[in-house]
């Protein structure tokens, strides 16, 4: 796999960064284009979005990995979500201009997840791809961010970990059920880095593969229905 174009993109709070994996099928030209966040703690490097630009591009997706100012600066602590949506924004002409006419999804994990959800409608996104959504901080499912995953009015993909301690599979299952749009999937055994031990059913290669496919899946559905 080539390694991905790298576009320094400027915002208020310092340059951010997008990894552009571009799609790699016999077609040549992309059928569609992901663009991701990471989390609150780390950068595009996290097993997840890595797996996603390293599958995707030879099924037609381009796959664009944004880094925040905060880690391109090599901060430790992520800013507030209006920083984070506001240097996203701040990206969406360049990845417009790579998406061109092509259907564009976003998405990413954990706190990047948040971030798409909340910004879907602005940059126009076709679908949204969640990976790890933070249901609630661990310990507090009182403070359900349930309203921020329900907000896009399109499709909207969940891979979540079924032990994960900032909502499971089931957690979100019964938190919104029969949401419209909202599809959930389980990644059995694993937490939130979607991480699996060893009495997983799948071993950590075969988990990334099934949420790759999963994905891949989702946004062929996603691209046919728009």
């Amino acid at each position: 796999m080539p390694p991905p174009d790298e576009i320094t993109v400027p915002t208020e709070t310092g340059p951010g960064r997008l990894l552009v994996s571009r799609a790699s099928s016999p077609a040549g030209s992309p059928w569609a284009v992901l663009w991701l966040g990471h989390g609150a703690g780390g950068g595009a490097g996290s097993r997840d979005l890595a797996a996603l630009a390293a599958g995707l591009p030879r099924h037609g997706v381009t796959v664009v990995r944004h880094e925040q100012p905060w880690v391109v600066a090599g901060k430790r602590i992520a800013p507030r979500p209006a920083a984070l949506d506001a240097a996203w924004l701040a990206a969406a002409p360049a990845v417009a201009e790579l998406a061109g006419a092509v259907p564009l999804a976003v998405g990413g994990r954990s706190a990047g997840a948040r971030v798409a959800c909340r910004t879907a409608g602005t940059v126009g996104a076709a679908a949204v791809v969640c990976l790890a959504f933070p249901l609630h901080p661990p310990g507090r499912p009182e403070r359900s961010r349930l309203e921020e995953l329900l907000a896009p009015r399109v499709p909207v993909l969940v891979a979540q970990g079924t032990r994960d301690p900032f909502g499971s599979t089931a957690e979100l299952r019964a938190a919104a059920p029969g949401a419209p749009g909202v599809e959930v999937v389980p990644v059995e055994g694993a937490d939130h880095g979607l991480r699996t031990g060893r009495s997983a059913a799948l071993g950590q290669e075969e988990t990334l593969e099934q949420v790759t496919a999963e994905t891949l899946r989702f946004l062929r559905t996603a691209a046919a229905a728009g």
